[in-house]
């Protein structure tokens, strides 16, 4: 008797090839609440202004490496040395506005962590402290961003975050789970809904 293939899982359509099939299934649209991972996709979220999240995720182990793993509190002190190294690598997006902005934003991230506890209890309350729940059915009605979305950029603009406007937020927020915004045909719609 012959075995069958598995069928293939049902995605959402953008997740499409070896690199972004696992950031859809592992992580893409999962709550996230370490402090470290937040700082880390408000770092790459910005960086992939202008460019697609494939080329992001390409260079993301090399921004880890970089960034120091992404602890806000050591980007925080980066200076002028370290800057040009950076804007020198081409492991990253070299891009002198977006390496000032992560600088920058890791700063402004420690002032929130010292008002709010962490950045967590502060980004949470912008969706009521649980994912939003949607139930799309096709990407092409997705929206660029939000109430939710323009509510926190602001904010972030306000306490001097930069690369954060409203749908670089919106993108934030569907990737760290803030929104589960995978189709209902998709199967982690299902997994990440209960």
């Amino acid at each position: 008797m012959a075995t069958s293939k598995p069928i293939a899982q049902l995605r959402c359509t953008w997740a499409a090839n070896e690199l972004n099939i696992p950031y859809h299934d592992e992580e893409w649209g999962v709550p996230v609440h370490d402090e470290k991972k937040w700082f880390e996709f408000l770092i790459l979220e910005g960086a992939q202004a202008g460019l697609s999240w494939d080329t992001i995720l390409k260079k993301r182990a090399r921004y880890r490496e970089v960034f120091d793993g992404f602890d806000p509190a050591k980007v925080a002190r980066y200076d002028k040395k370290k800057v040009r190294d950076l804007l020198r690598d081409a492991g990253i997006i070299r891009n002198r506005l977006k390496v000032d902005a992560a600088i920058t934003n890791a700063r402004a991230f420690l002032e929130v962590q010292k008002e709010f506890g962490t950045f967590d209890v502060y980004v949470w309350r912008f969706v009521g402290g649980q994912p939003k729940q949607n139930a799309w059915k096709s990407h092409s009605g997705l929206p660029a961003k939000t109430a939710e979305s323009d509510a926190l950029s602001k904010d972030l603009q306000k306490r001097g975050f930069r690369f954060v406007g409203s749908t670089i937020c919106y993108a934030l927020m569907q990737a760290t789970g803030m929104v589960n915004d995978h189709l209902v045909s998709c199967f982690r719609y299902r997994e990440l809904s209960k």
